[in-house]
């Protein structure tokens, strides 16, 4: 069973009083009353029906066998793929240990089925005390990873009462958001106990380690391993799944593609202002806008219409087994969209913008791209995962705001292996820069898959902590991840 090294003292506040938690428990009711009706109406006049809320509430199926158990936590779709070196590692290094999933977004649950569809795949449950007791007795867990700041006092405080090990992995907390949540003075008290109760963090770097430790980590608990989105990020000329996309979406190989990737609200529509004043330089230019939310894929496929282009939408171009387009028509297809280019009659003669409204398929799209913006960056969003695109080696453009992926983003400016601009109107010169001087282009990419190769290796250390710390005899060395692999993958 994995329990605490010999010699190592019992987390702080591991006895939390029945009041505290009722405390707590009040809150969470009080919480969910005033939330209930923005759900009733998200379910009643958008169609927003929220799933999975069984599980949730406790009603996850038992976990099957005896086997130790160490269930590794994912809020949403980018920390569940962060979670795929790490599962590995584990289940490789630490076999006789079963691997459950958690996540909590439907995303992040969508994700987790398809990474991890034949293991035991939950919804990560709400705080309320009698829900994580009816959940750890299911689940019977020996430890619990929380990826990067899932922490739920309820939770770890029980989980800690059971001598369940519960750890952070890929630590980190922002400064603005987090930072200020949990030093709100109602919070301030039950955050410090809830971090005291932590077996270890590792975090991703030493800024977010020193912010752990002022939240009440104890130090000697707090340890930099680096980020293990190094270790997920595919080093890789080329994705599995690409060719069929370009083909279904009828992206013309010989012209250039520039992909906005996981933008948020206001950039796509500064994103298809650049794009306009592009096209008078650049006519070829193709254009494809990958929204970071699900749900917006309808508003922003209204905005590229508005804007007087054709939108053209992933969901309308499915995969077909035995179709293919002739080069010849392809070609013939695209040219008619071209600035200045008279359509054929009965022809759209809109520009085509291409709409990926689909989930997990960015990569492939990031891996057809000549230049990539990283979305969530030019509005004050904290900037998105920057790690995809370095892997491939593709020359990317980030706007001022990337807090919440400061320490990669940084490394990569300092390699210059990425473009910063400082607002939108600065957009559209930096990819034509790119565009039309090839060779820095490509030094730019090669940088940033540098970068990638560099730093590798928090999957390995932080399997090492599991192993180490808690007196657990691996049955197999560490894997080589620490050294990368670099994949040429034929196209499809």
């Amino acid at each position: 069973m994995l329990r605490s090294r010999e010699g190592v003292a019992p987390a702080r506040g591991s006895d939390v009083s029945a009041a505290s938690t009722l405390l707590l428990d009040l809150a969470y009711l009080v919480a969910a009353g005033l939330y209930l009706p923005l759900l009733l109406f998200q379910a009643v006049f958008r169609g927003q029906r929220r799933r999975g809320w069984r599980e949730r509430l406790g009603s996850v199926r038992r976990r099957p066998g005896t086997r130790p158990c160490i269930w590794v936590h994912g809020v949403s779709l980018g920390e569940i793929n962060a979670t795929r070196s790490l599962v590995a590692e584990i289940e490789r290094r630490l076999p006789k240990y079963e691997v459950v999933i958690s996540a909590t977004t439907q995303t992040g649950h969508d994700a987790a089925m398809a990474n991890y569809g034949p293991r035991y795949v939950f919804r990560y449950p709400l705080d309320f005390s009698w829900v994580v007791r009816r959940v750890l007795d299911r689940i019977r867990p020996d430890a619990i990873v929380l990826m990067e700041l899932e922490v739920w006092p309820n939770l770890i405080a029980e989980a800690t009462r059971r001598g369940v090990v519960v750890c952070v992995a890929n630590g980190r907390v922002t400064a603005e958001k987090s930072m200020r949540r949990f030093s709100w003075p109602v919070i301030r008290h039950v955050a410090r106990r809830m971090f005291a109760q932590l077996a270890w963090v590792g975090a991703q770097d030493e800024t977010y380690a020193d912010r752990f430790r002022r939240l009440g980590v104890p130090a000697e608990r707090v340890v930099v391993t680096g980020s293990v989105k190094y270790d997920t990020a595919l080093l890789a000329d080329s994705v599995p799944g690409a060719d069929a996309l370009a083909q279904r979406m009828e992206i013309d190989p010989a012209a250039p593609l520039w992909v906005a990737g996981s933008t948020g609200p206001l950039e796509e529509s500064l994103v298809l202002d650049a794009w306009r004043a592009l096209r008078s330089d650049h006519p070829e230019l193709q254009l494809a806008i990958v929204p970071r939310k699900p749900e917006r894929f309808e508003e922003v496929a209204a905005l590229i219409e508005a804007a007087g282009f054709e939108c053209v939408r992933r969901t309308g171009r499915p995969d077909l087994a035995g179709q293919d387009l002739r080069e010849e028509e392809r070609r013939r297809r695209h040219a008619s969209y071209r600035a200045g280019d008279k359509a054929p009659a009965g022809t759209n003669a809109k520009p085509r913008v291409l709409l990926g409204d689909t989930m997990g398929e960015l990569r492939k799209f990031y891996s057809l791209a000549n230049v990539v913006f990283v979305g969530r960056t030019l509005a004050p969003l904290g900037g998105s995962d920057v790690m995809e695109v370095a892997g491939l080696g593709k020359p990317m453009i980030v706007g001022p705001h990337t807090e919440n992926f400061a320490e990669p983003t940084e490394r990569l400016l300092a390699a210059r292996a990425a473009v910063r601009i400082g607002d939108h109107t600065e957009l559209a010169n930096a990819v034509a820069r790119l565009l039309d001087d090839e060779q820095a282009a490509q030094a730019i990419g090669a940088a940033a898959r540098d970068v990638v190769k560099q730093n590798v290796g928090a999957t390995r250390r932080t399997v090492d902590l599991l192993c180490e710390q808690f007196n657990l005899v691996a049955d197999h060395p560490p894997s080589s991840i620490a050294t990368a692999r670099v994949e040429s993958i034929p196209g499809e």
